[in-house]
């Protein structure tokens, strides 16, 4: 699983208790979850212990005593986790986390075989089967990993710690996301077509700005509000060779989606970047999309708005960047291998270096050349991928997700753009399910192998479809 770099999720702890089980299980918990948790770089939230019997929870009233805990802290943490030193009681739990409004994990202390009489045996083993079971006669949504029992000071608690923690940010980052939608969507492409009254049912705002409108900032901004930017792409990538009137334009571009981008809050884009960008204005916007989504800014290529959300998925659930991609090429005759591709707009740090602006070779053809600057040239580094897609049918959100590693296999000098050749098991079903099953061209991709907290997040939290092909 990849390292995330990203801002970790805050946990508000929960402590199941039965009273004939002695205080000090309660309290030696309750120190050691904390320190544990705080140790792997997360917040702490912990009802005070003189709230009730040793902080922790048994009857309804205690329950409802934890509930307004939460109501007060409502916005300060992101997921529970439910502590169960012992047995815990399932009623008093229900009552506590049933409006609880985030993901909740639940944790079981084990029990240590030279310690069973009545006054150190903690049964939670069987203890979380109540709780799991009440949940689900509740309809509460809940996460419960492997092993069934574990110590919070094992490596293997730490794995779970990291696998909830991505799954918190996906469920709670995509619900009220913002996604931009700068352009229409471009007339030749109705395979990205999206139902937007689908996404904003499940909670996905879709903001849409016509390019005239960005046109005209771009033509009134004065040479001042450029420098800064002027200075990020001059560092961002080599420029050796581009008109100065075309690199001007290209910055003007970027400084005006990241005003957009500011004034409405969003968390991702779909751009329309043909082919008005190249008729009026000579360029194309690649690496200003690179930058961005070298910023963990998800931009996807031409308005593919199902892609911009799939993007932020993957990085909330990486910490890393993301990338939109064309399902473009065979590799040779192997079945497992393909050629991942677009004109530039990958982020940098997922490339091998500095890439290269040049005109886009292939609009160069329909626009002529000198009227495409901006393309974006360098080929993936070596890395293992999550990859996925969204579309949107009969009112739902359909997703499919898979794995997969960029190798070092080599691509011919001639192929522009940014790309890399991609080995995923089962290439040729996983293609099959792509095309059969209502998807795009597009998809999109992030460093690591984060499939399952995105795929739990997706289907228990937020009720969407997923495909493992």
């Amino acid at each position: 699983m990849a390292k995330s770099t990203a801002k970790k999720t805050a946990f508000a702890l929960f402590f199941g208790n039965r009273e004939f089980f002695p205080a000090s299980l309660q309290a030696g918990a309750r120190r050691e979850m904390k320190d544990v948790l705080e140790g792997l770089g997360h917040k702490v939230l912990m009802l005070d212990e003189k709230a009730t019997r040793h902080g922790a929870v048994e009857t309804p009233e205690e329950g409802r005593i934890y509930a307004s805990f939460l109501r007060q802290h409502a916005g300060e943490f992101g997921g529970v986790i439910v502590c169960l030193p012992n047995f815990g009681d399932e009623t008093g739990a229900v009552c506590a986390l049933k409006d609880a409004g985030v993901p909740i994990l639940i944790q079981a202390y084990p029990d240590d075989l030279d310690k069973m009489s009545p006054d150190l045996r903690r049964d939670a083993f069987c203890g979380k089967f109540s709780v799991m079971n009440i949940f689900y006669q509740y309809g509460m949504k809940f996460t419960a990993l492997k092993p069934h029992t574990v110590y919070p000071k094992d490596a293997r608690f730490a794995e779970n710690v990291d696998y909830f923690d991505r799954l918190c940010r996906v469920v709670n980052g995509m619900r009220g996301m913002v996604v931009g939608s700068v352009g229409a969507r471009t007339t030749a492409f109705k395979t990205v077509r999206i139902d937007e009254l689908a996404l904003q049912r499940a909670g996905i705002n879709m903001e849409t700005i016509d390019l005239s409108h960005v046109f005209d900032r771009m033509e009134k901004l004065d040479a001042k509000a450029c420098q800064e930017k002027a200075k990020t792409l001059g560092d961002y990538i080599r420029w050796e060779g581009v008109p100065e009137d075309a690199k001007d334009k290209v910055v003007r571009l970027g400084v005006v989606l990241d005003e957009l981008i500011h004034e409405y809050g969003m968390n991702a884009l779909g751009l329309r970047c043909w082919i008005e960008l190249q008729q009026q204005l000579s360029i194309c916007p690649c690496v200003v999309m690179s930058e961005l989504n070298n910023r963990s800014i998800p931009a996807a290529c031409e308005v593919d708005i199902g892609n911009a959300i799939t993007m932020y998925a993957l990085h909330l659930a990486s910490g890393d960047v993301a990338a939109c991609m064309d399902w473009n090429n065979n590799y040779g005759d192997d079945d497992n291998k393909c050629i991942l591709f677009h004109c530039g707009a990958a982020p940098q740090s997922m490339l091998r270096g500095k890439g290269h602006v040049e005109c886009h070779a292939m609009l160069a053809r329909a626009v002529g050349p000198e009227h495409s600057w901006g393309c974006n040239t360098e080929r993936f580094k070596p890395t293992p991928f999550t990859y996925g897609s969204l579309t949107t049918e009969n009112g739902k959100l359909k997703f499919y997700l898979g794995q997969g590693r960029y190798t070092d296999d080599p691509i011919a000098d001639d192929f522009f753009g940014c790309a890399g050749v991609a080995a995923i098991e089962n290439l040729q079903t996983v293609l099959q399910t792509v095309g059969q099953t209502g998807h795009r061209h597009h998809m999109s991709i992030t460093p690591g192998h984060v499939l399952a907290p995105i795929k739990e997040a997706f289907e228990k939290y937020l009720g969407f479809e997923v495909n493992v092909p």
